[in-house]
């Protein structure tokens, strides 16, 4: 019954957090698709805990490509990865 508790608790942990504060805090990987004719310039995390992801876009007509932005930490565990995707 306590197993059961702990991971009830964790899934309800993880399914409160946005998918970039996942992505940040407990690896995984974020999928974000730019509007037509967006073409990416910057991306940071904001905040007191880092949750809130600033993606800074231009208007351009250049060819879209695809950005990854893929953590290294430490000791190789709970790497995240944010892919944006222009159009």
């Amino acid at each position: 019954m306590k197993k059961l508790f702990i991971i009830a608790i964790a899934a309800i942990s993880l399914a409160s957090c946005t998918e970039n504060s996942r992505a940040r805090n407990f690896g995984g990987t974020e999928v974000i698709n730019l509007e037509p004719g967006s073409r990416l310039v910057n991306v940071t995390w904001k905040g007191k805990d880092g949750s809130n992801l600033w993606i800074l876009t231009k208007k351009d007509t250049t060819k879209a490509t695809t950005y990854y932005f893929t953590e290294k930490s430490g000791y190789g565990v709970m790497e995240g990865q944010v892919i944006i995707n222009e159009k």
